[in-house]
């Protein structure tokens, strides 16, 4: 779908995220404050922006490792089928884990990516997402922190993306198509 078919209305902007990041990881280094090391796991793709501002932020030594589900593809729509596309490179047994996920929509993915992140051993697992949408939520899931609390809109900017397009932007905006 061509961006003349769509526009993008400012929902939360640059300064806000960055204040928000900001607090987040300070939040995040006072749970994880005795750790060896902790592990920051970024889901790919949509995280890699929130990624990098939070891990900057966190004042503990990290390792940041990724993993790469899909849910969507190319659609504004969760297939709700949940597909490791690429794991992990190190080891996470007996280690301290932060998965790091750009938005929780149904939850199908952050379950799954826990589920299985689970089954291998870590001393500690816990979830940050940048944004939720508690009105999508199809399972039981909650991440320890959040960014921001979101209604059902559809949203692209800081990393996050429709058909691989706007993840460039500095805000996070909501997508409104245009009718033909």
């Amino acid at each position: 779908m061509s961006s003349s078919q769509y526009s993008i209305d400012q929902l939360i902007s640059a300064k806000s995220i960055a204040a928000r990041v900001e607090t987040l990881a300070k939040d995040i280094t006072n749970y994880f404050l005795n750790t060896e090391k902790l592990i920051v796991v970024g889901l790919l793709r949509g995280s890699f922006v929130f990624i990098a501002d939070l891990a900057r932020e966190i004042d503990l030594p990290i390792e940041i490792d990724f993993l790469e589900a899909s849910s969507y593809g190319n659609s504004t729509e969760s297939s709700r089928e949940v597909k490791i596309l690429k794991d992990l490179a190190g080891e996470i047994s007996g280690k301290d884990v932060l998965v790091v996920e750009d938005i929780v929509d149904t939850g199908h993915t952050l379950k799954h990516v826990l589920q299985l992140l689970n089954s291998r051993n870590p001393r500690r697992i816990e979830a940050c997402a940048l944004l939720d949408k508690p009105t999508r939520r199809e399972v039981e899931i909650k991440s320890r922190w959040t960014g921001f609390e979101i209604p059902d809109e559809f949203v692209v900017g800081y990393g996050i993306d429709y058909a691989q397009m706007n993840r460039n932007l500095s805000y996070i905006g909501k997508v409104r198509f245009n009718k033909q």
